[in-house]
């Protein structure tokens, strides 16, 4: 394997990824960080002898890079991995298209000019499916599927645009599902989604959600996701693979029991979501403010989706991890104080 090209370094799952490819193999790494120039840009990875940081953004013209890196990268790159997105649910959508999207899109221009290209391998996510309310498969995309925010819509777009652009290359689509801590740890550096009820749970401050209690949630932890990228980006074969529980996947109800069992809480109540939205909602809101800031979080205890893991099998059980998750980001004070790497 000669030189790989990563994006998203500093994130969540990137900085995992990272860790993989400078753990394993003997190429160089180029680590894509948004900085004024390739010295601030080192000085926000980790030090290593076969890592070079390069300093560029992902929403500039021409990846804002400098010649001299431009040329080395087209002579050197052979796998590109593009981990970088924003992964907000309330971006407005131009915002998200811009990074999701066109990020994407300047990524495709930059492989087809690298002269060894074997690999490009492009991190969505396995919720492109929307709400198809069935199966959704690998070899699946539009399927006429409504989307519950901007993420979505601008990773399904992302992925149709690399479709169509990315044809002749030597692609790769991974899929992750609802990405947490560390199976082995629970540490995290992204307090999102999941985390976000389950603070609100532990302080008390959900008496009551919108969910089915039969809707599966689909949860990895990242050390299984950057595995499965590292893995695949260096030896696997072209095509779409979800990094998912899949046959493995929880539900809210029992997601519900866990947590309850782990904080010492009473569970809160579960409402028909129509329910919630046309009676209920605006009493809630006035009296609970925490739950306004988790809206954006409902319509994941609502799904019917669930994804297609015949390639790579199901991913662990979240019963077997879910009480490190909760310790570590109970230390962390929920984000606020995130503890450092032993």
């Amino acid at each position: 394997m000669g030189a790989v090209l990563l994006t998203g370094a500093t994130g969540f799952v990137g900085h995992e990824v990272l860790s993989r490819f400078l753990e394993a193999g003997d190429g160089t790494v180029f680590a894509l960080v948004r900085a004024e120039d390739d010295d601030a840009a080192a000085a926000r990875l980790p030090s290593h002898e076969r890592l070079r940081a390069v300093a560029g953004d992902i929403e500039q013209p021409g990846l804002g890079l400098s010649d001299e890196n431009v040329a080395e990268l087209r002579s050197e790159v052979t796998t590109v991995v593009h981990c970088a997105a924003s992964v907000s649910f309330d971006l407005p959508l131009d915002e998200s298209r811009r990074i999701n999207v066109d990020g994407t899109r300047r990524m495709v221009e930059l492989a087809e000019r690298c002269e060894r290209l074997e690999r490009f391998s492009y991190v969505s996510t396995a919720y492109v499916a929307g709400e198809p309310r069935a199966l959704f498969r690998e070899d699946q995309l539009d399927v006429g599927q409504p989307f519950r925010n901007p993420y979505e819509l601008s990773k399904f777009e992302a992925e149709r645009m690399l479709r169509e652009r990315g044809a002749d290359l030597p692609l790769q689509v991974l899929r992750p599902s609802i990405v947490v801590g560390d199976s082995r740890t629970g540490r995290t550096s992204s307090f999102n989604v999941l985390y976000g009820p389950l603070k609100a749970f532990a302080k008390g401050g959900i008496p009551a959600i919108p969910a089915r209690r039969s809707s599966p949630v689909d949860i990895v932890p990242v050390n299984y996701v950057a595995d499965r990228v590292h893995d695949l980006a260096s030896s696997g074969p072209d095509g779409t693979f979800h990094l998912v529980a899949g046959r493995n996947a929880t539900t809210v109800g029992r997601l519900l029991e866990l947590s309850a069992e782990h904080l010492g809480k009473p569970s809160p109540a579960t409402l028909p979501p129509r329910l919630y939205r046309r009676l209920l909602h605006p009493w809630l809101r006035r009296r609970h403010r925490s739950l306004e800031r988790m809206e954006v979080y409902f319509p994941y205890f609502e799904m019917r989706v669930r994804f297609d893991d015949r390639r790579l099998g199901p991913g662990p059980k979240v019963e077997g991890y879910f009480h490190r998750l909760i310790e570590f980001a109970e230390k962390a004070r929920w984000g606020r104080r995130v503890p450092s790497p032993v």
